[in-house]
């Protein structure tokens, strides 16, 4: 994957370096287009943490849970259960612990519905309030092609059009 949170022990420390270990209260998300390592990026830092005694819980992507169409064929609607159960998972595990990865963002998700239905004034509202809560946020770049999982969109364009307006909206 390529970047590094914490040093191995003994390591030099680089300007700017924080010690998440001292730091509590910290919500990070993994942002990018999907079928490009978010979750396994995701559950690798969570073992690397838990084995330094981090108190870490794991938001996981909710759009494979989503009653609604989710890809291609997604709806607003859809979309709006997406972000709602995404933020009010965020909200739960910041309220019980001290570190959050979420396996994706409101930023991202949102891309998503701006892809099915265009700008949407009232949810860039509330992702602008929103995208605060995030202490950093992580984008993995579009570097494989999407593979069929079940769930996953497998085609590289649209693939690449989720990547397009994350970067223009980052």
């Amino acid at each position: 994957t390529g970047g590094r949170v914490l040093p191995e022990v003994g390591e030099k420390r680089g300007p700017g370096w924080r010690s998440l270990q001292y730091n509590s209260d910290v919500k990070l998300a993994l942002i990018g287009t999907h079928g490009v390592g978010k979750t396994t990026l995701c559950f690798e830092l969570a073992a690397r943490l838990k084995r330094r005694s981090l108190d870490v819980e794991i938001v996981r992507e909710v759009a494979r849970r989503c009653p609604l169409p989710i890809n291609e064929q997604t709806t607003v609607r859809a979309q709006e259960w997406i972000l709602l159960t995404q933020m009010a998972l965020e909200i739960e595990a910041t309220a019980a612990h001290e570190m959050v990865l979420c396996d994706r963002s409101g930023l991202d998700n949102s891309c998503y519905l701006v892809h099915a239905a265009g700008p949407q004034p009232r949810w860039e509202r509330m992702l602008d309030d929103w995208i605060p809560t995030y202490d950093l946020l992580v984008w993995v770049p579009l570097w494989t092609q999407p593979s069929y999982d079940g769930v996953r969109a497998a085609d590289p364009g649209f693939q690449r059009a989720i990547d397009e307006l994350l970067g223009a909206m980052v």
